[in-house]
This record gives C-alpha cells, structure tokens and sequence, in this order.
C-alpha cells in the first residue's frame, strides 16, 4: 500500500536533522525522557524546523498512518477555540458520518497558535491541512490517500505562517523508529523543558503518544496538545467511548494553572495495523483499561514539567457518591492557589486543603471525611483528620519529611460511599511568574 519511498526511509531513520540526545535537556528530567521505544506498525513520525520559531528550534511534527485510520478527538470548550480546533472537528464528524476511515496525518506546529485570527485563520488551517495531504501523497498515490488533522501552539493572535509550513513539509522526513518519534516530540514543543513521548505494547496491540504541555493547562475537554497512535482494529464507536472515558481520568485530570487553552486537543488514531480486532464485552474494556492507563501515564508528564514547578501532586478523593463528586472536590483541590504555594514552601498547612474540599459544592457531612498526606514512596502516611477531628499535635517532623520530596499525595476520604477520582497538579512558584512574565520575547 505504501510506497517503496517512505520504506527506504525507514532504513535510514539514524540519520539526524536535529539533536534529539536527552543530554540537552535539564538534568532533573532526563529520567522522563525515554532511550527506546516499540511502536504500533503502521505508523511513522518525523520533526523539523521550518522557521516559526525565531529562536530556529524545531517546529514541525508529523504522525502518519500507512493506511486511512479511524480517527477520535476531544476539544477545548474555549469558546474561542482557535482555527485549528474548528477544522479538526469538522473532519472528524465528517468522518463519523459517512462512517469512514479518512484520518492518514497529524500535522503539528508550534510557535503559532493560530487562534483569535478571524477568517484567515480558517483559510490557513485549511491550507495547512491540504499541505499534509500533499506530503501524504508523496508516498501514497492511492485514492485512500485519506485527511490530515492539524494542531498549532504557540503565541495567540499571530497569523499563521503557511508558507513555512509548506516549504517546511517538502524536506521533511518520516520513519518508525525512537529517534523519528523524539523528533516529532520535540518539535511538539514550547515551554516544555523536556520532549514528551511514550510508547507501550499490550496482548495483541500497541500505543504511542506524543503530547506537550507546562502552562495554560486545565481541564475541561482535554488540556493541550497530544496526538495517540495505536495499531488495535478499533471501531468510531468503540474509540469514541474508550477515549471519553479515558481522557475523564487523564488529560481533564490534571492541572497547572487554571488557564484553559484555546488550542487544547488530544487525538486518537487507530489504524487496524496490528489485526487484533477490539470487539465488545471483555475486549473493549481491556482495551478501554489500557488506553486510560496509557494517557494517564502521559498527562502526567505535563503536570511534571509544570512551569516552574518543583513538585508533583497527586490527589485522590474516595468515598464518595459519584466519579462526578469525587472529580470535583479533587479539581477544587489541585486549582487552589493556596494549596499549592503551601506546596511549594513546603509548608503543612492542611487547613487550606480541608477548605478547598468545603467551598468544592459538593454535599458534605463534615464528621465523617478523612484526611492524610502521602509521600511518594508509599511509605507511612501522615493523618490529618479522622472522621472530621484533626489529629493533633501535627507531627511537624514527618510532615517536613514527606513535603521534601517531589512526588507527594493527598488522601481526602468523603466517608459516603464508594466512588472515587484522581487529579493531578503541581505546586506554584516564583519561577512560574517569571516564565509567563517574557512568554512572547
């Protein structure tokens, strides 16, 4: 199906356009950044810079599919969703209407959001996309040469560069292996200090993504940009399900600043390539388990890399009557302000938590919640309140111990029934200011 061209480059992937060595990034977090990776068949990346960024880092990804795949997306709710989010949606329903196999590429820039530009703005994404579908064709002439979403990020109300796309898809190349995927990856980025690539295989099928994210990141849809690449045999229907599901417990669990993006997206490919059909019952829910597992694995590299931030906050709410109560008093949590420069200064001022999960609006019987502090390593938890009495004196020592680390949890438990939700955060510091301060220079 496709041609001998973008074989000969899958034999010549180690050739480098850029340096995709994890030795350029920050120390601290070169640990999250992987060596190797197994990808799903079918798929190949690539990344380059094309000129939007004028620094002349890299700025431009591609994710391309040997054959037309089902394609599933989740939007910001922003209502000024920028251009490229009004495209891809369109597509995509286009697709799910005609009950069709269309989706071939993700074309991905950064440095320019394309957002609040009007009409033109309308105009470029098209163009944009037609320019992916030109680089499909290169090595595909078929009449399934299928459609090609698009992402941007970046400065808002820019217009947006299409000729450098263009020229820029023109030498542009593609491959399967690690270092074409981290090339992608790191072409995804803006104020990330880290690319943000992951891939995992399961009995029968395998998942890979690249997402990016550090500011202007809190759910309501999904949070940011991030494209899901996997081989299963997956119905629109079944992806639909699996990823609203998913993308609950994922990218619409975490939280940096409280600033939602007009750009946010995060797309699933399915491409069949693998031939492990995913039919209903017990198949779709490993499926579905694995896909959850999957992106929540990798929103968490966008909470890690936090503008600014010095820890890692998991929160976990139980006891409570729905996913939905649980969710909420969780993300009250993680957006507090309060909460989280108590973090940063590692200061146990638990009073502040407890009165985030009041003012939450959810219904409480305050005698009955729970509440400890974690450390990363699972060692001994820190009680704080039992059945709504703190438990005094506040051990300072233990509490100095566990807020020294960087990955801490809070346990609230509701006392009211059995439901419960996971979000994700990060402490807020001085650096954070700073960042977003310059963001434009």
């Amino acid at each position: 199906m496709f041609s001998s061209h973008l074989r000969s480059l899958q034999r010549t992937v180690g050739r480098r356009l850029f340096s995709t060595d994890a030795g350029q990034f920050p120390a601290a977090k070169q640990r999250l950044i992987p060596t190797s990776g197994t990808y799903p068949k079918g798929f190949f990346a690539g990344g380059s810079s094309c000129g939007i960024k004028r620094n002349g880092k890299p700025d431009l990804a591609v994710l391309l599919s040997d054959r037309p795949a089902v394609a599933s997306a989740v939007f910001t709710t922003n209502q000024f969703c920028a251009a490229p989010v009004q495209l891809d949606r369109q597509l995509i329903n286009d697709a799910r209407e005609k009950g069709a196999r269309v989706v071939r590429a993700v074309i991905t820039n950064s440095g320019c959001a394309n957002a609040v530009t009007g009409k033109q703005g309308l105009v470029d994404a098209r163009l944009m996309s037609e320019a992916g579908d030109r680089f499909v064709s290169r090595f595909d002439q078929s009449e399934a040469s299928g459609a090609s979403l698009v992402m941007s990020t970046g400065v808002i109300g820019q217009s947006l560069p299409v000729d450098k796309i263009e020229k820029g898809l023109e030498g542009l190349e593609v491959g399967g292996g690690h270092d074409m995927w981290m090339r992608a990856a790191v072409a995804f980025m803006t104020t990330d200090t880290f690319p943000k690539v992951l891939s995992k295989e399961y009995p029968g099928f395998r998942i890979a993504g690249i997402t990016k994210g550090a500011g202007m990141i809190h759910p309501n849809m999904a949070t940011l940009l991030g494209t899901i690449c996997t081989d299963a045999n997956v119905t629109q229907e079944a992806l639909d399900r699996a990823l609203a599901y998913a993308v609950a417990r994922s990218f619409n669990a975490i939280s940096i600043d409280g600033d939602m993006s007009t750009n946010d997206t995060i797309a699933v490919l399915a491409n069949g390539a693998s031939g492990t059909v995913i039919g209903d019952g017990a198949e779709f829910l490993e499926f579905q388990d694995a896909l959850t597992g999957f992106m929540a694995e990798l929103a968490a590299l966008v909470v890690r890399d936090g503008e600014g931030a010095t820890k890692f906050i998991t929160i976990e709410v139980g006891g409570a009557k729905s996913f939905v109560d649980a969710k909420q008093v969780a993300s009250t949590i993680a957006t507090s302000s309060l909460v989280k420069t108590a973090f940063y200064g590692q200061d146990a001022n638990w009073g502040r938590i407890l009165c985030a999960v009041g003012y939450s609006g959810v219904d409480l019987d305050t005698g009955l919640v729970g509440m400890s502090l974690w450390p990363g390593d699972g060692g001994e938890p820190l009680v704080l309140v039992e059945k709504g009495e703190p438990r005094l004196p506040l051990d300072e020592k233990r509490a100095a111990e566990i807020l020294k680390g960087e990955d801490v949890k809070i346990v609230v438990d509701l006392g009211l029934g059995s439901e419960m939700a996971r979000m994700y955060t990060c402490d807020l510091s001085h650096d954070y200011v700073s960042i977003n301060a310059d963001y434009r220079s």
